[in-house]
Formats: structure tokens, C-alpha cells, sequence
């Protein structure tokens, strides 16, 4: 089932062992629900008023006692899982609003501003132990890679940004792109990295050449404003028209429609532990669940195209909405059309090949 909010969400995260979710929302609330697939299953299990403006990102620990959130008031909060209480509170963190943040091992967690400040906090010391601003504008999104040694960065600048966390210090930034970057994941076992961006592309970056892109690719999209990587192969996308999709990455197809907060634009998406599930906040103020249990398992042709202007797959019971939904029928008909110009589309602008 949805859950609905009275302000809309900006944030949502699983946690790492149990069937929790959190959420935090404009007015700077944070809700922590256990979700079931049992009717009437999924209840408030408690709720946070301790941020004084938008709590833009949350994540768990590791061990999933305690919920990080960051917000637009500049602080840090570190909570209790079991009760919420709220253990530790670092007031200005940063000299302007946080926008993300990012848990690197159990005791090291990055948190990124509007400004392009990022900063590597110690959870021993209590104060940040790396603070760089190599980027022009609002850092959006940040992933770490297996080893925990470069934290990558994307910015609303353009750019990637690439930093050495054992060494302490700033690597590069990549090459300008079109529009804002607005999200990063590691894709292919650690050879490549894809950015999406607001105008609706995909770019990728082989691991050793962040200065500039192997390959981009179009999809026929508003925006691309969140991504979460599924397995090595395939993310799912959240846009401005509201959209959920998968797409695949080398040879670059967009596989599906996983589902849709219709109109909305969709602010973050989330993977459960289990990866069964696909979590998506919008400005609809709900939270939805997708069931995604069947994408990982799927294998693209490198030499079979999609026909253009055929409508996308449903990947998911309630992509078009609900399996029950009597009305189902008529809303698929209707975006029919929105779908077709969505799906199609554009050829890459290399080989779809997935080379190094």
C-alpha cells in the first residue's frame, strides 16, 4: 500500500535488516513505517519535528540503530531506530544547506551542501576531517566505491567530482556536461560510472577516465532526477513527468516502466534489503512500493533493438496503476500516448558495447 504524507517527501531509505522504512518530508519531519504486504500491514512506528526546515536526505547505519538525516537548517541529527530519540546534533554543519549525505563505514559518513561543500565527518572525533569546495553549485548526489577509497560527487555544476578519502585530498573533476548532474551510481562491477543529468541523459564514465565520458545516452525523458542501481547492469530512473524506469546500461536500452507517480516529479528512489522492492517519493506527498524482484534477472540483446514508438513494458503490477485498480484500463489507455513519446529512445553515441 502508499503511504501518504501531509507534506511532500524529499527522502526515503530502507533499513539494512528489517522490514523499516523512513521518510523525511518538507516541513523537516521524519517518519519511520514498518511496511508489509499484508492489507493494513504498514504502520507508523514513530516521527522526528527536531530539523526547523526540509529534511532533504536520511539514511541508516550500517547495523540499522541509528537514522542519520541532514537538512536544510544546516544540522546534522543522528537518531535512535528502536525509539527516535534524537542521540547526537551537530548545528551548522555547514555554512549552507545540507543536500545530501552519504554513510561510508561505521564510523566516517560524508554530507554535501548547496554551495558544492563536501565535507567527511569522523564519528570518533565529532568534527569533519576533510572539507573541500571544488564544485560551483549544489552537490546532489554521492557513492563510494567497494573499497572505500574514492568518493565520487555529483553537482548541479555539470560536473563529477572525484576524491581520495584515504589520501585526504581532491583527484579531478570531469569535463562540463549539459545540464545538471543529478545523480551518481558504479555500475559494472566497478568499471563504470553513469551520472544522469536534468536534461534527460545518461552519462558514463569508464573508472579510470573521470575527466571525460565514454558514452552518454538519451533517454526521451524531461529529467533524470534520481537513479538507484538495481545490479550491475540496470537502475532505475525517477523524472520530472513521474515517471519509474528501468534501463539498462551497455548495450543502453530502456527496458520498462516499473511505475508512476503520475504528473509528479519524483525526488528519490529507494532499494530494500531484500531488493524485491523499489520505494519512490514524488511531490504527490506518497510513498510508493514497486516490486522489482523480476528486473535483475533481465537480459538485453546487444543486437535487438526496440521498435520505436512501441509502448514500454509494464515491469511491475502497478505501472500503471494497480492490479486491483478498476480504473486500471482506462489511465493505461490514456498514458498510452505520454508513454510512446517517453520510451522512444535515442541511439547512443558510441557502440553499445560494454567495453572498458
Amino acid at each position: 500500500m502508499d503511504i501518504s504524507f501531509e507534506a511532500a517527501v524529499n527522502t526515503i531509505a530502507f533499513h539494512p535488516s528489517q522490514d523499516i522504512l523512513a521518510a523525511g518530508d518538507l516541513d523537516g519531519d521524519v517518519f519511520v513505517y514498518s511496511y508489509s504486504c499484508i492489507e493494513d500491514g504498514t504502520k507508523e512506528l514513530w516521527s522526528s519535528g527536531h530539523h526547523l526546515k526540509s529534511c532533504r536526505d536520511v539514511a541508516f547505519s550500517s547495523d540499522g540503530l541509528q537514522l542519520f538525516t541532514v537538512s536544510k537548517d544546516k544540522s546534522i541529527h543522528i537518531l535512535n531506530v528502536e525509539e527516535g530519540k534524537l542521540v547526537k546534533r551537530i548545528t551548522k554543519a555547514h555554512d549552507s544547506a545540507l543536500n545530501r549525505l552519504l554513510l561510508i563505514d561505521e564510523n566516517l559518513f560524508a554530507t554535501g551542501d548547496d554551495s558544492g561543500m563536501l565535507k567527511v565527518w569522523d564519528l570518533r572525533r565529532g568534527t569533519a576531517f576533510m572539507e573541500m569546495k571544488n564544485h560551483e553549485e549544489y552537490i546532489s548526489d554521492m557513492v563510494i566505491d567497494q573499497n572505500k577509497k574514492m568518493l565520487l560527487t555529483a553537482s548541479g555544476d555539470g560536473t563529477m567530482g572525484v576524491f581520495n578519502i584515504k589520501r585526504r585530498r581532491f583527484e579531478l573533476l570531469s569535463e562540463y556536461q549539459n545540464g545538471d548532474l543529478t545523480s551518481v551510481a558504479i555500475m559494472k562491477r566497478g568499471k563504470k560510472v553513469a551520472c544522469g543529468s536534468s536534461e534527460g541523459t545518461i552519462y558514463l564514465f569508464n573508472w579510470n577516465g573521470f575527466g571525460a565520458t565514454s558514452d552518454r545516452f538519451a533517454v526521451k525523458a524531461e529529467s533524470i532526477d534520481c537513479m538507484i542501481p538495481i545490479n550491475d547492469n540496470i537502475v532505475c530512473t525517477g523524472s520530472m513527468d513521474g515517471i519509474v524506469r528501468a534501463i539498462n546500461i551497455l548495450p543502453n536500452r530502456v527496458i520498462g516502466t516499473v511505475g508512476q507517480h503520475p504528473g509528479e516529479p519524483i525526488e528519490q528512489l529507494a532499494k530494500s534489503r531484500d531488493g524485491k522492492f523499489l520505494a519512490s517519493c514524488a511531490h504527490d506527498q506518497k510513498v510508493k512500493f514497486w516490486d522489482v524482484s523480476n528486473i535483475g534477472s533481465i537480459v538485453v540483446d546487444v543486437y535487438r533493438k526496440r521498435k520505436k514508438n512501441k509502448q514500454l513494458p509494464a515491469l511491475s503490477k502497478k505501472a500503471f496503476g494497480g492490479a486491483d485498480d478498476f480504473f486500471a484500463d482506462l489511465k493505461e489507455a490514456e498514458n498510452k500516448e505520454k508513454e510512446e513519446e517517453a520510451a522512444d529512445e535515442e541511439e547512443s553515441d558510441s557502440d553499445d558495447s560494454d567495453s572498458d
